[in-house]
């Protein structure tokens, strides 16, 4: 009995610190899009809400006298989980790359690959060129977006979920709130008068679904490698990419980057699951 109130207040207690640090950031992450726009600045990124989501986990980190290792972050196993990371976005964005190319050629558009760095979002561009400025803000700019957002989700809440809920449970619960955080680039492109409401909808749903692929499949690589460094080197090899090389046709750039982003989430997700199947059959097998 003493046992299962204990279990109901740690789990409660996670729920509230996932939710509460969620919310906080989420608001924070919105005020920024919405109103000071500094993704429309030099920078092309929104670096306020991403510098205030890593104080936020450090100072949660301490209170829970926890650290970044502790969550994934150690050195042991770091170029493994790097390697996997990488190969997992080199080859599952060379088939999504290829079958764009090739879809585009069969409609006789003349496709070619161009190298630039443009902050872009799955449907508008923002081009800021090719020189070693935009190169290295854009670096410097996906690095602190992904040490802010696996170190939140793919860190803190899968750590501390783990703690409150089975480990599927507590990663499809980071999944769902992860997609859930790329609902602003949809609510930001309604303010604006860009698209309708109905499409609105239509795409909120398709942000949520493949962030939310994305995040599971990343937590799936920390169950995997015990590290959260595969789903950081692929999420930032995969921002980077989408920043810096384009299919261009007459018709304008990156007309079917959705189509390219579905089938390279897909890839992954199923590669990993596959890996994660293997592991499993080998650790029976002994």
């Amino acid at each position: 009995m003493k046992n299962n109130r204990e279990n109901g207040k740690s789990r409660k207690k996670g729920i509230l610190l996932i939710v509460g640090s969620f919310l906080l950031c989420s608001i924070v992450k919105d005020f920024e899009f919405l109103v000071l726009k500094t993704d429309q600045t030099f920078l092309a990124e929104n670096m306020i809400c991403k510098l205030f989501t890593i104080g936020v986990t450090a100072f949660l980190l301490h209170r829970l006298s926890l650290s970044w290792k502790r969550i994934g972050f150690g050195s042991e196993g770091f170029f493994k989980s790097v390697g996997l990371g990488l190969s997992l976005g080199v080859l599952t964005f060379s088939l999504s790359y290829l079958t764009e190319f090739l879809i585009l050629r069969r409609m006789g558009l003349r496709p070619e690959f161009s190298f630039y760095i443009a902050n872009f979002t799955v449907s508008t561009q923002n081009i800021t060129g090719v020189s070693l400025s935009a190169l290295l803000i854009c670096l410097a700019g996906n690095a602190v977006n992904v040490w802010a957002e696996e170190g939140l989700f793919r860190g803190l809440f899968l750590s501390v979920g783990k703690t409150a809920f089975p480990p599927r449970m507590a990663n499809l619960i980071q999944a769902g709130l992860f997609g859930l955080w790329h609902i602003i680039t949809v609510i930001v492109w309604v303010a604006e008068g860009s698209i309708s409401i109905p499409a609105a909808l239509i795409m909120s749903v398709g942000y949520v679904a493949l962030a939310g692929i994305l995040g599971y499949e990343w937590g799936l690589c920390v169950a995997l490698t015990g590290t959260v460094w595969a789903g950081v080197s692929e999420h930032f090899f995969n921002n980077f990419i989408g920043n810096a090389l384009h299919v261009v046709t007459e018709n304008g750039a990156d007309k079917l980057q959705i189509l390219r982003i579905v089938i390279s989430s897909l890839l992954s997700l199923l590669f990993v699951a596959l890996l994660t199947g293997y592991k499993k059959r080998q650790a029976a097998a002994f």
